[in-house]
């Protein structure tokens, strides 16, 4: 009796769960456990009772205790995080590149403005990511699906990043970007996700005035000229010999005719029907290839205006792919634009996979075409009647030399070999203009 007894008692102070209240089938180990049980057990009751008053009891200054208080603030403030989950997307954008030293952000240099300097502001002000994460992109593992040169524009460039899933994120960070940069579209991606290598294609388009195609032994005035349907239809012919795979050494810098990185593979290219902006008349010229270089599409644009002009003679598109060194002009920046980019491989592999969205942008074709027609164009039309960037380089046609033999092939080659191509030669990297 006196055993129970004891360990009754000790059931009744010790704490709920402790090795003493076993059960009754349970047996004491000896007998001077069971003396010490009922001192011990009244001991952890007094400590368990003055902690819990404790908590409930104000301090003498009207403040709970500092420890406590501390730890209720570290949980509010993990509760932003919880709510605004770090999550790979990609962010469709637009913007026009005027007055911008291209797309590609130089971390720690503000003399040249960029791009990516502005969408990095808006990004941390509207707070989808930290502050450091500005100061150093691959925090957030940031990455551009093409990188536009100086005053090149875009109305479907695609950057992939880890971001906070804020509510209204599209409307918070467009608040903090200015009218002429537009980020139009968001979607989820995979956690492995890279912008520039899982980009199967990127289609450009150039607008030019067409008065550029007129013959140089016609006089013309700019505003009356209109590309009629023989001259357009040349064009086209001229423009679909690019199409497959050619060595472009000659429409780019630092890259001889062995180098394999200069071979390209370009899917289309075609000049659509002109159409009157400001009384002058314009064409869109649009390209579609795996990736470009440095200076690519101006110059395979700059050749064909120069052949249908009369410069220079068509057998010279088939001699720039050879190893003999060619003369090749280079058409103005204005009037080039990345339209698109192409991921098929990513769509047909995840884009169905219940989880996952294809980075198409059907529904976002309207805003796109309305960027344009805002910003894009008005841009193009308006700097090229104030500078007349077209009219002043087709005067310099005259002076390259489109017979010209191998001049310098040997020093090309050697620095082909030696040269790292600081422009891109991956196949996957895009670069131009």
């Amino acid at each position: 009796m006196l055993r129970w007894a004891l360990r009754a008692a000790s059931c009744g102070l010790s704490a709920a769960g402790s090795a003493a209240c076993g059960g009754p089938w349970r047996r004491l180990r000896n007998v001077g456990s069971m003396a010490q049980a009922p001192g011990v057990a009244a001991a952890q009751a007094k400590r368990l009772r003055s902690s819990s008053e404790a908590a409930a009891r104000p301090a003498e200054n009207g403040h709970r205790d500092k420890r406590l208080k501390g730890g209720a603030d570290r949980e509010g403030a993990e509760d932003p995080n919880k709510k605004s989950p770090k999550r790979k997307i990609v962010l469709l954008m637009a913007y026009s590149g005027k007055g911008y030293h291209g797309m590609q952000r130089n971390v720690g240099s503000s003399q040249f403005r960029t791009i990516e300097d502005d969408l990095v502001s808006a990004l941390v002000q509207s707070g989808c990511i930290p502050e450091n994460h500005g100061e150093d992109m691959k925090k957030m593992s940031f990455q551009r699906c093409a990188r536009t040169d100086k005053g090149v524009s875009a109305a479907g460039q695609i950057v992939s990043l880890k971001v906070r899933l804020i509510d209204d994120i599209l409307e918070k960070i467009n608040n903090h970007l200015p009218s002429h940069i537009r980020i139009l579209g968001l979607k989820r991606v995979t956690g492995g996700f890279n912008s520039k290598n899982k980009c199967d294609a990127r289609t450009y388009s150039y607008m030019l005035p067409t008065f550029a195609f007129a013959h140089k032994d016609h006089d013309v005035q700019e505003e009356v000229y209109r590309l009629d349907k023989e001259t357009l239809e040349k064009v086209n012919k001229l423009l679909a010999c690019y199409k497959g795979t050619h060595n472009f050494h000659n429409f780019t810098s630092q890259k001889g005719p062995r180098d394999p990185s200069a071979k390209r593979y370009i899917m289309e290219m075609y000049c659509g029907e002109p159409f009157v902006r400001e009384n002058v008349e314009f064409a869109v010229i649009k390209v579609k290839g795996q990736s470009f270089m440095m200076h690519q599409i101006r110059k395979m644009i700059g050749l064909v205006i120069a052949i249908v002009k009369g410069y220079a003679a068509e057998s010279i598109i088939e001699r720039s792919w050879g190893e003999e060194k060619v003369d090749v002009p280079k058409a103005p920046g204005l009037g080039l634009v990345l339209e698109r980019v192409h991921f098929e491989k990513y769509n047909r592999r995840f884009g169905n996979d219940g989880l996952h969205e294809p980075l198409e942008w059907t529904e976002e074709e309207e805003k796109i075409a309305l960027f344009k027609e805002q910003y894009i164009y008005p841009t193009i039309i308006n700097t090229e009647r104030e500078e007349k960037s077209m009219a002043n380089w087709l005067n310099t046609l005259p002076i390259h030399d489109f017979n010209s033999s191998a001049v310098g092939m040997q020093a090309d080659n050697k620095s082909s070999k030696n040269s790292s191509d600081l422009e891109g030669s991956d196949g996957c990297d895009d670069d131009s203009d």
